[in-house]
């Protein structure tokens, strides 16, 4: 990838850093780049936390929220064909996403319906259900732990290592906030049903822009850089980290590439092949043996004389 381009996404984070509007920055950006790769944004992020440019890990933390703004609809793409099969991790991982997202907008309906006056009499009933979607919602932790131990270390091995560490401790900003949600929900039915719905409000806003880093930019690093056997193993590991919601319908069986052709195949390999098989024997006089190996431009001719044994 070219360097010059990296430099300008960097220049743009560093703007942005020393105070610069998104929207300014966001002009710029739309001039400059019709897609971004996400092997160029884990590079960037990789420079600006390593290199003497004075941003730290703790700015970069900061900044992580405002440049993913920044690159939603701005993302190349990858195509594999693997990852939308059942059971492969990555259309797993987006499900759970969706699954998740579908648990916060059901909390949010629980909570309009247990504030209004007509439902109180209700309250003890419609707790019950806020309680276990908020269960449910809690499995993100699986999700997290997965990413966490299965996905990160491989994209260290290939190098990637700003992203685990940035993704990692945005991912325990976002546990403490679902900690604040449950602590509110606990007070309930004597504490505030508006202190909670703030309380998941805060929650929702970071685990929503999450999914949005993890499917627009990880996944995107990891399609480009994963081998399939790298997704073999993390699906052979999975189970032991426990799934979100929804578990896999199917174990994921990968398409391997056969170099067999198919029967009926008219190509010049297959004619050369079959042309190599016509060998013709000659067993020419006083033990020579002579082999001709007819091909489509033409014979070759290999004759084999063995050694005249020696008299005793």
């Amino acid at each position: 990838m070219a360097d010059e381009r990296i430099e300008v996404l960097k220049d743009i984070l560093l703007d942005l850093h020393h105070g610069a509007s998104e929207e300014s920055v966001q002009e710029r950006f739309n001039q400059h780049f019709k897609g971004v790769s996400a092997i160029e944004i884990s590079m960037m992020e990789h420079e600006l936390m390593n290199a003497d440019t004075g941003i730290t890990f703790e700015d970069v933390m900061g900044l992580c929220n405002v440049h993913a703004k920044l690159f939603k609809g701005a993302i190349a793409d990858v195509d594999v064909p693997d990852a939308e099969q059942e059971g492969h991790p990555v259309k797993v991982f987006k499900d759970e996403n969706l699954a998740l997202r579908a648990a916060i907008m059901r909390i949010r309906r629980i909570i309009e319906n247990y504030a209004k006056p007509e439902n109180e009499d209700f309250h003890q009933e419609i707790l019950k259900g806020l309680k276990h979607q908020f269960d449910l919602l809690g499995q993100f932790h699986h999700h997290y732990t997965r990413k966490e131990k299965l996905f990160f270390p491989i994209m260290e091995r290939y190098g990637h290592d700003s992203p685990p560490k940035v993704m990692w401790g945005v991912d325990d900003d976002i546990r403490d906030l679902f900690k604040d949600a449950k602590a509110a929900l606990a007070k309930l039915p004597d504490g505030s049903i508006e202190e909670l719905s703030q309380k998941l409000e805060a929650f929702a806003k970071e685990f929503e822009e999450m999914i949005f880093k993890e499917e627009a930019i990880l996944l995107m690093i990891l399609l480009e850089s994963f081998t399939q056997d790298d997704w073999l193993q993390i699906a052979s590991e999975s189970d032991a980290y426990g799934y979100a919601i929804l578990k896999p319908t199917e174990k994921w069986i990968p398409h391997r590439e056969s170099f067999e052709q198919s029967a009926g195949a008219d190509t010049s390999d297959n004619q050369l092949a079959d042309a190599l098989n016509q060998v013709q024997d000659d067993n020419s006089p006083e033990g020579t043996n002579t082999k001709i190996i007819n091909t489509p431009e033409g014979q070759f001719t290999i004759t084999f004389k063995p050694k005249e044994k020696k008299k005793r």
